[in-house]
């Protein structure tokens, strides 16, 4: 192991628990190789602006482990432990789609991206780390019926076009989870009134100093 995976590991060791995260070994082991992935894919596919290995540790996989516990909570909370699906929606290189199938292995997630490229390096990150449980499809959010409980997005699009374009490929009672930098008050304002946002959670994300959140929504007659 090199001293940069060392150091790497050992940021990742100290995060977690701030982050509510208790991970196994083979957990870390295979969020540092998809991290390593992305960064050799990068070299030549260009999947990320971030090249360097320490903005790449903090500003993707911290920044992605930050949503785990908030989806956890939530999918305890409706009774969905086991076997619940996961849309990814924009995954680009799998984030937050790849780390959640990694922390949540009983979580069916599929990743979404209209970028081939980017669906290829997904379908190689989970046979190169052995995630059965994630799937990257190529293809238009638009085009998707199947049912997932939870759709999900990182900087994907606002708010309103985000929940429009997925509303076909959300379950009965099932909800949206958009991943935000600060509190998006004008996007919250321009949805429309089929759509309400049952909670909107602050995130903290060891060494990035910015502002995150979690945005939860729900169709306003599911309720």
């Amino acid at each position: 192991m090199t001293l940069a995976n060392e150091s790497a590991r050992q940021t990742l060791e100290r995060a977690a628990p701030s982050l509510g995260l208790t991970l196994a070994a083979p957990q870390r082991d295979a969020l540092l190789a998809y991290l390593d992935l992305i960064a050799k894919w990068t070299r030549v596919y260009n999947l990320t602006a971030v090249r360097d290995p320490a903005e790449m540790l903090t500003h993707h996989l911290l920044d992605s482990l930050a949503a785990i516990a908030p989806l956890q909570r939530q999918l305890e909370q409706r009774g969905l432990e086991q076997g619940a699906r996961l849309l990814d929606v924009g995954s680009g290189a799998g984030l937050p789609g790849v780390v959640m199938a990694i922390c949540c292995p009983t979580l069916e997630v599929t990743c979404v991206d209209a970028v081939a490229k980017k669906v290829a390096f997904i379908t190689q990150a989970s046979l190169a780390l052995q995630l059965p449980n994630l799937t990257g499809t190529h293809a238009r959010v638009e085009s998707i019926t199947e049912p997932f409980d939870v759709i999900c997005s990182r900087a994907f699009a606002s708010l309103a076009d985000f929940t429009a374009w997925s509303q076909s490929a959300l379950a009965p009672h099932g909800v949206w989870m958009a991943m935000k930098g600060k509190h998006p008050t004008d996007e919250l304002a321009a949805l429309p009134a089929s759509v309400t946002v049952f909670h909107v959670e602050q995130l903290q994300v060891p060494g990035l100093d910015a502002e995150r959140c979690v945005v939860w929504m729900r169709p306003t007659a599911a309720e």
